[in-house]
């Protein structure tokens, strides 16, 4: 059996042992990049590898291209086998608790046609709350050759997204925190607000007070109240440099509402160009 959203403790302690399965370690903070690595080496899942957002998840930045750009295919074909990632592995990814980070490996593993890998549920945090055994230092897994191309259709750039503005039968989905998504603040990138007819799921509004996720049904209600009549392969996810959207996408497929799309570059690309609408309707 593949697990292909979320994966719980319970279950991941029993596969600890399992040559089948490859653990990666994601933690990342935008504060501090090397702050993730550093709290892998001090402890983490037994076996767990570590996956840098910025060096092996991203691409390389030109200032137009958003803050986290997808990395070449070639290069995170490499990546992945370098992190002992081939068709035959189960991929269990984690981060500190919302699986912001997490999700970023789920949904670039999906776009090269690998689809068992699931997110750990609560992520290092809940590990930590129940007690679970942890190692220390650098681990490494036997390099392997990762098979995969990207698929098309589940991204869009920043051209297509121009030409869903007002859309009804499309519908944008803004993962940030509401005070960035209405342009009230912008603590990151130059300009506040959001992509024009966007609607507002925070990722954070995935999850329950415990930091799991809510149930499939709840999170099929909760979107279905944002995307309306929208089906979910006219759905686009964006958020300020296309990781925490993947949160988003990896909720959606949890509920069942499979298709949804990413938008990359995110805020980070869209408001580098004047010359692109933004809302609230503000002076640059």
């Amino acid at each position: 059996m593949a697990f292909t959203t979320l994966i719980n403790s319970e279950t991941l302690t029993a596969h600890l042992a399992d040559p089948a399965f490859a653990i990666v370690d994601c933690r990342f903070s935008l504060d501090d990049e090397q702050w993730g690595e550093r709290e892998y080496v001090a402890r983490h899942i037994p076996s767990a590898v570590y996956a840098h957002l910025d060096g092996d998840l991203s691409g390389i930045k030109t200032g137009r291209n958003g803050r986290h750009p997808l990395p070449d295919a070639a290069v995170l074909r490499h990546t992945l086998g370098r992190l002992g990632i081939s068709s035959d592995i189960q991929v269990v990814a984690y981060d500190q608790d919302a699986g912001m980070y997490a999700s970023r490996l789920w949904w670039l593993l999906r776009w090269l046609g690998h689809d068992a890998v699931a997110v750990l549920d609560g992520g290092f945090a809940r590990w930590l709350a129940q007690g679970r055994p942890t190692s220390a230092g650098r681990e490494t897994r036997a390099a392997r050759t990762f098979i995969g191309s990207p698929l098309s259709g589940l991204f869009v750039g920043p051209d297509e997204v121009a030409t869903l503005l007002g859309r009804r039968d499309w519908r944008l989905v803004d993962a940030r925190a509401p005070e960035r998504y209405r342009g009230d603040i912008e603590p990151i990138d130059n300009v506040a607000g959001h992509i024009p007819g966007a609607a507002n799921h925070f990722f954070k509004w995935n999850l329950e007070e415990g930091g799991v996720f809510r149930s499939p049904e709840e999170l099929g209600r909760r979107f279905r109240e944002v995307l309306g009549d929208v089906p979910p392969e006219h759905v686009v996810c964006y958020c300020g440099s296309g990781v925490t959207a993947c949160q988003n996408l990896l909720a959606l497929e949890h509920a069942g509402l499979r298709g949804a799309k990413l938008y990359p570059g995110s805020w980070s690309e869209w408001s580098s160009d004047p010359s692109r609408a933004i809302a609230p309707d503000k002076k640059r």
